[in-house]
């Protein structure tokens, strides 16, 4: 019942947010967003506890006021995806205006194939969409099966339609098919900052260990893809702004796990960079530092708590490839769970 509810729900905003005038639109994630933050549930008290990781001299006060612009750069981005469909190609042409663009179009032009690596910030389906329309490049995502199915079948038909290919997430054959893409010089976009395998490459993050995905390293690491970091956040215009930071290119020495290690540090460091700059537009929502995950047999000891960094409620996943630094399998690329509040 529960799962039919969430797909319901999910169908509900596809079907009439997208119909909504832009401003009644704006008001209503506006509205949705403050009583969200005002029942202090346990996503907003996440997003406190996590920005306070960024912001660790924040006074109660300023990160009251932070969790609050959090929660309504989270409902912009619900309220855009839902919108995205119903978009005129002119519209997504000029919804997005990234600083740094000449990595991506050099990396692309070098045929190397290129790996984008992003956070939870700001709208990379908004960003996917520009990348397809503006730009004309397709690229390759994963998305691993939600319940209920017809909610999956959602998600895939919905970014499908904005022109993104979208591998299942079934096993390592994933992680095959993003390298033939990246060989044959293509793009692969992956969700990176959050892990929760066993096989996660642990990364020192604002001064505390976290884990981060392999995969877009060890893609760039197997195949000689550029691996570039990039960072979303929104101001007070229509336009999403953006960050295309420099690649990361694979170390000369060192094992592929060694190689793959140093690589997904400095895109952690990218990705605290944009962070620190944007908070409010960072949607982590769940657990994220060691210290604060459950410990299970697959997870290095940490604090309690009782989120156990499971997404609260429906989420969006996309995972990334599966590959460990071994090259054997093992440890997803990349996952997307932004919880509803």
């Amino acid at each position: 019942m529960k799962e039919r509810l969430t797909d319901a729900l999910y169908g509900l905003g596809w079907a009439t947010v997208k119909k909504l005038p832009e401003p009644v639109a704006v008001g209503l994630g506006r509205q949705i967003a403050d009583a969200a933050w005002r029942r202090r549930g346990k996503s907003v008290l996440r997003l406190e506890a996590n920005l306070a990781r960024v912001l660790p001299d924040a006074s109660p006060e300023r990160l009251a006021r932070l969790s609050r612009a959090g929660m309504r750069s989270y409902m912009r981005y619900w309220m855009e995806s839902f919108r995205l469909p119903a978009w005129s190609a002119e519209r997504r042409r000029t919804a997005f205006a990234p600083e740094g663009l000449h990595h991506l179009e050099e990396g692309l032009a070098s045929g190397r194939g290129v790996v984008i690596a992003l956070p939870h910030m700001g709208n990379y389906d908004l960003a996917g969409a520009w990348v397809t329309t503006r730009l004309g490049v397709p690229f390759t995502t994963v998305a691993e099966r939600l319940k209920p199915e017809t909610l999956y079948d959602r998600f895939v038909a919905y970014r499908e339609g904005l022109g993104m290919e979208v591998l299942p997430h079934a096993g390592g054959s994933a992680f095959g098919t993003l390298a033939r893409r990246l060989r044959s010089g293509g793009l692969v976009c992956l969700v990176a900052d959050r892990d929760l395998s066993s096989s996660g490459i642990e990364v020192s993050f604002f001064g505390e260990a976290a884990k981060m995905p392999a995969g877009p390293a060890m893609l760039a690491v197997q195949t000689g893809a550029l691996l570039i970091p990039v960072t979303l956040w929104y101001d007070r215009s229509p336009v999403m702004q953006g960050r295309v930071h420099a690649p990361i290119e694979v170390p000369g020495e060192g094992t592929r796990a060694e190689k793959a290690a140093v690589m997904t540090q400095r895109m952690a460091d990218a990705f605290a960079s944009g962070i620190a700059e944007h908070p409010q537009d960072w949607h982590m929502l769940q657990r994220l530092w060691l210290a604060d995950l459950d410990p299970r047999p697959d997870r290095p000891s940490g604090g309690a708590g009782g989120e156990g960094g499971a997404a609260e409620g429906p989420a969006q996943e996309t995972q990334g490839a599966q590959g460990a630094p071994d090259g054997r399998g093992a440890g997803r690329a990349g996952s997307d769970r932004r919880a509803e509040a």
